[in-house]
């Protein structure tokens, strides 16, 4: 007898637990709506748009972290300044390297490593280098430095103004 009660209760738990779920997802919604909104806002956060991976969130995280982009004369000042280039112990003639710095806006590596997951996924360019370097590192490094070659890009697209595909030609040529 028991167990009709039991799965009663389990029933009643499942059935608050989903309305708790889309109430948080109305929520969700609406705060997407609202950061959308105020990317609007920013010219330079819709040329970001244009990179595969990067949304709303993670393209205004980054216009207003770097703030303007001619402060930096080079990409890996940005990643620098962001903590995506690791530690180095050098002594002897011998370099060693180690994990990150972790210096910098931590959310906004975090929403640069979740980017570049994406874009690995959609950029031929960026999946054939994130493949090789699983092949020699970890992936988890892989996943560092394909954030890395991202907020470089980002950095490129918003220091020359152009849209993704024409960034990549402009810079081989």
């Amino acid at each position: 007898m028991p167990f009709p009660s039991i799965t009663t209760e389990n029933g009643r738990r499942r059935q608050d637990l989903l309305n708790l779920l889309g109430m948080l997802e109305g929520q969700l919604e609406k705060l997407n709506d609202a950061v959308t909104q105020v990317a609007g806002n920013y010219p330079d956060v819709q040329l970001l748009l244009s990179q595969p991976g990067v949304g709303a969130v993670t393209a205004l995280a980054f216009v207003l972290t770097v703030g303007d982009v001619r402060r930096f004369p080079r990409g890996k000042q940005v990643a620098s300044y962001l903590g995506l280039i690791p530690r180095e112990y050098s002594s002897g003639g011998k370099q060693r390297m180690g994990g990150i710095r972790k210096q910098g806006n931590r959310l906004l590596r975090f929403l640069l490593v979740e980017a570049a997951n994406i874009a690995v996924r959609f950029d031929p360019v960026f999946r054939k280098e994130y493949l090789y370097r699983c092949h020699q590192k970890h992936f988890t490094v892989a996943k560092v430095a394909a954030a890395r070659k991202l907020a470089i890009r980002m950095y490129w697209i918003r220091r020359t103004q152009t849209p993704y595909p024409q960034v990549l030609s402009s810079r081989a040529a």
